[in-house]
């Protein structure tokens, strides 16, 4: 008989108090995950692994100020779809999340419910369930709390307004299942937050908005670092973050490999003979995207497992026993950075080529217009 309830799994990233939630069905093990954190996603890809999940989607709650999404690194690893609401302009989202949109996963669905005040574009999810459903809160409902409204478009007036018309208007059993909590509190539950959040229970919206006004808060420790980075589904073009010029026959300094070169100057250097390529993408990918027939192929990880490659070592000594450069090759230059970090620990100079075969994700997060090897024209084959 098939189960009347949603599980959740929560996760938790002790640096920035954040949690992360897997939302799944447990007889069908579909799944969606949500608020992903940068620093957990091997955390996250070996728990989805051994439970066996089948995670579609990743969700967004909000451009988050206090760490860094894994939602883009996780559509490459995994194949999934990344969804973030269309009030947050989060352009590389694959889907912008408007109010009342459902989310199917397995027999549920999550629906989005836009609840901005900590942000313009917040938004919670809630699933329904027999035995009462879950929402998932974000920054906008907090444990005896709530979020703070005094940057990225933030509004007492409008949060106040979510609270108290939107969530609060939930069934009274439902569980509340927040974005951070910095007391090791776990969930809550709407008639709790209702009868006891000491920020809006009782209180009229002037009362909630002059003490919103009057926090002073300290200016999140990871502003300016995170937002313009989860702007862009956390894939960021170079360690610092900052654009990339187009000197195309430039060696950018890198940390743990010997650097960072563009497709052409890694193309260049196969040709003279002073280099070889390694394309660490699955043998999937290759077959069903593209390759470069003069690239070795050796996968840093095989889809869907999340385990590095156990012949990884071996193979790219072997490769580089013949004494020359390795240049090494992925999607967009995620995992290949992994790669070289690796290979440089074997005491191999090995290169990280830029952009990858695909390129970056463009406004509409498609691949193949915004640089990569076959948009540079370089030459690729298909099967």
């Amino acid at each position: 008989m098939p189960h009347s309830q949603a599980q959740v799994i929560q996760l938790f990233d002790r640096h920035s108090s954040t949690y992360t939630y897997l939302v799944f069905d447990p007889d069908s093990l579909d799944a969606v995950i949500i608020d992903p954190v940068d620093d957990q996603i091997e955390r996250d890809q070996k728990l989805i692994q051994d439970k066996g999940l089948k995670v579609n989607w990743a969700l967004e709650t909000h451009a988050h100020a206090d760490h860094i999404t894994s939602a883009g690194l996780l559509a490459e690893h995994l194949g999934l779809k990344t969804a973030a609401p269309e009030g947050c302009h989060i352009g590389t989202a694959s889907v912008q999340l408007f109010d009342g949109q459902m989310i199917s996963f397995g027999a549920f669905a999550l629906k989005a419910l836009h609840t901005p005040g900590h942000t313009a574009g917040s938004m919670s999810f809630y699933v329904a369930a027999n035995e009462g459903g879950h929402v998932f809160t974000g920054d906008t409902l907090l444990i005896q709390g709530c979020g703070r409204t005094d940057f990225q478009s933030g509004s007492a007036e409008a949060l106040f307004h979510s609270l108290t018309h939107i969530l609060f208007k939930l069934p009274e059993n439902t569980t509340v299942w927040p974005g951070h909590d910095y007391q090791g509190r776990t969930h809550s539950s709407i008639a709790q937050e209702m009868k006891h959040n000491v920020r809006v229970a009782g209180q009229t919206q002037a009362q909630f908005v002059e003490t919103m006004n009057n926090l002073n808060l300290p200016k999140p420790r990871r502003i300016d670092e995170a937002v313009p980075a989860n702007l862009n589904s956390g894939l960021r073009q170079d360690a610092g973050g900052e654009p990339m010029r187009n000197d195309v026959l430039t060696i950018r300094p890198a940390q743990g490999y010997a650097g960072d070169v563009y497709p052409e100057l890694a193309w260049h250097w196969v040709q003279s003979g002073e280099a070889v390529m390694v394309d660490v993408r699955s043998d999937a990918e290759r077959a069903w995207v593209g390759f470069v027939p003069e690239a070795k192929a050796l996968a840093w990880k095989q889809w869907p497992v999340v385990d590095v490659n156990s012949e990884f070592d071996a193979g790219i000594q072997a490769i580089a026993a013949a004494g020359l450069k390795i240049v090494l090759l992925c999607r967009s230059g995620v995992r290949s950075v992994a790669a070289a970090q690796r290979a440089s620990q074997l005491g191999i100079e090995a290169f990280n080529i830029l952009e990858g075969f695909e390129g970056d994700p463009d406004a509409h997060a498609h691949r193949g217009n915004v640089g990569g090897w076959r948009m540079r024209g370089l030459p690729w084959r298909q099967n």
